[in-house]
């Protein structure tokens, strides 16, 4: 599995679209361990562009704070799995969160 979890200034950027970077995780399937983060600075943002983008680098998961329609909607035909609605934390607390079955989640914060 690899995670994108949208970040600014260390934590969970709440615009997906408008982060500073992406930490991308890669979990280790079997024990469900955190095997390494990688920090990437995303492209310019572009309506559709950041979907296709974190696909291509393998990721299977987002974890967001918000999310428009559209890049929920890009995600899911990819087979890209979207949880929205996570509050503070670190991207690796986050996806701790997300595999102990804990992560609590909240409205999306986007409204487009």
């Amino acid at each position: 599995m690899r995670f994108a979890v949208p970040m600014a200034q260390g934590q969970i950027c709440m615009h997906f679209g408008h982060c500073e970077q992406f930490a991308v995780i890669d979990v280790d399937d079997a024990s469900k361990a955190l095997a390494k983060t990688q920090m990437l600075l995303p492209p310019p943002h572009e309506p559709g562009l950041l979907p296709r983008w974190l696909k291509e680098r393998g990721v299977t998961h987002v974890i967001a704070g918000g999310m428009g329609a559209r890049a929920r909607q890009l995600f899911e035909e990819a087979g890209v799995s979207v949880t929205v609605g996570a509050q503070g934390g670190t991207a690796e607390q986050l996806v701790t969160a997300f595999l102990g079955g804990s992560l609590v989640t909240g409205a999306n914060t986007c409204d487009h």
